[in-house]
């Protein structure tokens, strides 16, 4: 015989959407410092007022805060924000919200620096030890992206693959986390993808092919500073552009 669940079962099922929205909110207003280090988040009743919440929700999402390394509870001062030298910098919500502070063209100069040790490494790992199956993956690649100039936002996109097949032909898996993790939300931020025109596409098609024919010719040291250089380049032309508009 079926039972209809309890009204406490059903509530609890929602109750991390609803703490999830409370968390993403909260941790941009503790990165953007609108709580800085050193002060107390309000109080569980106050913060549940704010978001139309129960007391439970708040704790939850207090609970996923301290787990980001945001936050501390002090017994007597309430729930602490703590020094950014305690949080998770590769969390997902702390990433995007370092991106959208003033100075977040601090943090995608940084994420273009680990960009190019990493991409550059793995770049080399490709090149010398790459098989004709995955040269042939990336051959295809490469043939995609150069009909695709005349089409920058379709080219950007499969610009993203590209360096994805390199990534993956190199086996660093624990590289590739760490640039997907960090790439996947930098591309949400415009300031990070810049404005696209068939200029920049061109250029960067030009860097493609100076890394495919290092790689393919199986010169890791070479296709390691055509990466490198190709990272640091397009980076420094969108962040002229970027610094230009504002």
């Amino acid at each position: 015989m079926y039972e209809k669940p309890a009204a406490d079962s059903l509530r609890i099922r929602r109750r991390p959407r609803l703490a999830e929205a409370v968390v993403e909110d909260v941790v941009k207003a503790i990165v953007t410092e609108t709580y800085p280090a050193g002060t107390a988040l309000p109080p569980e009743g106050m913060l549940g007022d704010m978001y139309g919440v129960s007391r439970t929700v708040v704790r939850e999402a207090t609970m996923a805060l301290t787990e980001k390394g945001l936050v501390v509870s002090q017994q007597g001062r309430g729930t602490i924000v703590r020094e950014s030298s305690g949080w998770d910098m590769l969390d997902p919500l702390i990433l995007g919200a370092l991106f959208q502070r003033e100075d977040g063209l601090r943090y995608l100069d940084n994420l273009s620096e680990i960009r190019s040790l990493l991409e550059g490494q793995m770049t080399y790992k490709a090149a010398e030890s790459h098989t004709p199956e995955q040269l042939a993956e990336l051959s295809q690649q490469m043939a995609k992206l150069e009909s695709l100039i005349p089409h920058p936002a379709a080219y950007v996109h499969e610009d993203v693959a590209f360096h994805d097949i390199i990534m993956r032909i190199s086996g660093d898996k624990l590289s590739k986390a760490v640039i997907d993790g960090l790439q996947s939300e930098a591309l949400r931020n415009h300031g990070y993808s810049g404005r696209l025109n068939e200029e920049h596409i061109r250029a960067t098609h030009t860097a493609h092919e100076m890394i495919f024919d290092a790689i393919r010719k199986g010169n890791g040291p070479a296709a390691r500073k055509a990466m490198r250089d190709h990272i640091e380049s397009s980076w420094a032309r969108r962040r002229a552009a970027r610094t230009s508009e504002d």
